[in-house]
Order: C-alpha cells, then structure tokens, then sequence
C-alpha cells in the first residue's frame, strides 16, 4: 500500500532559532495549537500530552521521537478520545523540518502520517487536512512577530 501523507511547507521571516522556540517553547504553543499546552521535556522517548490550557482536558497524546534542535522534531500523536485502539500501530508521526534561508529567514515543512497504516486512516487524513494550515500558519505569524520585537 501506497503511503499516505501530509507535507506542507511554508517559508517564514524569522531565524530558524526562533522558529524553534515558537514550536517548543509553553509561551507560543496555545497560540497555534487551538488552545493546547504541550507537557513534555522534548527528550525522545518522552511522553508528550497536549493538555487544553484553559479546560486541562487531554486532547492528544504522543511520544517524542527525536529532538535534533533547531533542525528538526519528531513526535507521535494519538487521540486518546477516540474509538480506535490505543497501541503503537494506530499513532501518526508528526515531522517538523526547518531549514535556514539566509540569516534572518527559514522554511518550515510538517510531514504527518502514515495514513495509510493506521486505523480509520482515509478519515483521520481528511480531518487532519483541515487543521494543518491553521497550524502551519499560526507558527509562522507568532515566529515573524517574535523575530520582528527584537
């Protein structure tokens, strides 16, 4: 089977340093994360708990895969709220590549999946589609607002 994936990609007028503080720093992570803080240490094998900051509901679990900072971050992600079975087969990979453009800008792409290998893949892709931008976006506008205050 074909693997199924999001990447998308977007460059960002900021230092790839301080795109690394927007992705893993508590005072950014409600801003673009609908509200969620994420409780972890960022060492790989980790667990990583995206708590609602406002309700301390959990709304998606993980495990760090690999820090490699300010290049590149891998976790899993599962939604403890769902029907599907809590084992590892079932959990998606988040990928996030940063990459210099020069002094003061940088790309950032997100890579999610495999969709292909999960359960209630082609549903659980759909759904992620909707909500990636939002991220992606709101990452990019708190790390260009941050580089632009100093």
């Amino acid at each position: 089977m074909a693997e199924l994936l999001i990447r998308k990609s977007i460059d960002v007028d900021a230092p790839v340093e301080t795109l690394w503080k927007v992705l893993t720093d508590s005072k950014f992570i409600p801003q673009y994360m609908f509200g969620c803080i994420a409780e972890t240490d960022w060492k790989p094998g980790s667990p990583l708990l995206w708590k609602g900051a406002a309700d301390g509901k959990l709304y998606v679990k993980g495990y760090i895969v690999s820090n490699d900072a300010p290049r590149r971050l891998v976790y899993t992600i599962f939604d403890p709220n769902s029907t599907i079975k809590d084992i590892p087969q079932n959990y998606l990979t988040m990928t996030y590549d940063l990459k210099r453009r020069g002094d003061r800008a940088s790309a950032l792409e997100i890579t999610q999946g495999d969709f292909a290998t999960v359960e209630d893949g082609d549903n659980r892709y759909k759904h992620s589609l909707q909500g990636d931008d939002l991220v992606m976006n709101g990452i990019k506008k708190l790390a260009e607002a941050e580089a632009g205050a100093k």
